[in-house]
């Protein structure tokens, strides 16, 4: 089969398509045979080794297809069934060895590309809109990156349960998008002072919770905009990670928490999995919550893909198509 791998870090030229041998699943497995693989910035980060990854690596770890084949005593799906997943490595190729109870089933109604296009980054919105910090109705928060992967869908969700959203873009292209998306305000970050938008739209209060994706480039606009004893939960590095301060920083700040969470620590188990997972395809169901996918790339274009998301030219999800 196809895959693409790299056996070096570095920028996106270290990524090279590849034929590999057709994996086979052993007890507790099964092979995904892809129809859609979800690209996240995550996978920047194993390429270029901000996250270590053992080498050679098949970056990704998300993508939706039909099981083709199952190891013994696998139970839960059977071939033929249509499944998505989200964690590990390997999404990059035509095909994937996955833990039997590490894949959701994809209900009807809800195609691979869709399902590719949402699992990893609807759950990391579920997670942290609705267990990192439990935002209620008539709360305002501060969205980073509004019209990327998950900032399309938290914007979205956010508005679903009733809060305020801020919204931060990088463009007037991007901000009227966040409009249409449901940003109730929109900052273009690199003109405007974020944090004293913040104040302005909030009357001087602030925001009990940011959202930031960005990082280097936003945390001290995100620092600037919370409320007194208020979360920053930072999620990525969009822009290069956050560099190191003191902690007196949070104090000075007004008593901040500060946190940076990972999707994989709320899907532990099988159950917290299926739960996530069920919430956003309930989401994208109900009409509350609208995908688009901006970017669809060959395989082949792996590099053109990585490009792309980190010249933040992307807008929604991005695909690679085997």
């Amino acid at each position: 089969m196809r895959a693409v791998r790299f056996e070096r870090t570095g920028g996106p030229e270290v990524l090279e398509l590849v034929e590999i041998d057709t994996p086979e699943p052993k007890a507790g497995q099964v092979r995904v045979r892809h129809e859609a693989i979800g690209v996240n910035f995550i996978d920047t980060y194993h390429r270029t080794g901000l996250y270590p990854v053992k080498l050679p690596c098949i970056p990704g770890g998300e993508a939706a297809g039909v099981v083709d084949a199952v190891g013994e005593s696998v139970t839960q799906v059977k071939v033929g069934d249509r499944v998505a997943y989200s964690g590990g490595f390997g999404a990059y190729a035509e095909a994937n060895i996955v833990a039997a109870d590490r894949v959701v089933h994809v209900p009807d109604g809800i195609d691979s590309r869709l399902a590719a296009a949402i699992l990893l980054k609807g759950m990391t919105t579920e997670a942290f809109l609705c267990r990192t910090y439990p935002l209620k109705a008539g709360e305002t928060i501060l969205a980073h990156a509004a019209v990327g992967g998950v900032g399309q869908i938290m914007t979205q969700w956010a508005k679903a349960i009733g809060a305020t959203v801020i919204a931060t873009v990088g463009s007037e292209a991007k901000a009227a998008k966040a409009r249409e998306l449901g940003a109730d305000h929109v900052i273009l970050y690199r003109d405007q002072d974020v944090a004293a938008e913040v104040r302005r739209i909030t009357g001087g209060k602030g925001v009990p919770v940011v959202y930031d994706s960005v990082g280097k480039d936003t945390f001290e606009g995100s620092i600037g905009s919370l409320a007194r004893r208020g979360l920053f939960i930072t999620f990525g590095n969009a822009s290069g990670p956050i560099p190191p301060f003191a902690p007196a920083r949070l104090a000075q700040g007004g008593s901040l928490y500060m946190t940076r969470p990972t999707l994989f620590d709320y899907i532990v188990t099988p159950e917290e999995l299926a739960a996530s997972a069920k919430a956003v395809f309930d989401m994208v169901s109900s009409g509350k919550v609208k995908i688009e996918v901006g970017q669809t790339f060959a395989l082949s274009d792996a590099r053109k893909a990585h490009e792309a998301l980190e010249s933040r030219s992307t807008v929604g999800a991005s695909l690679l198509i085997p």
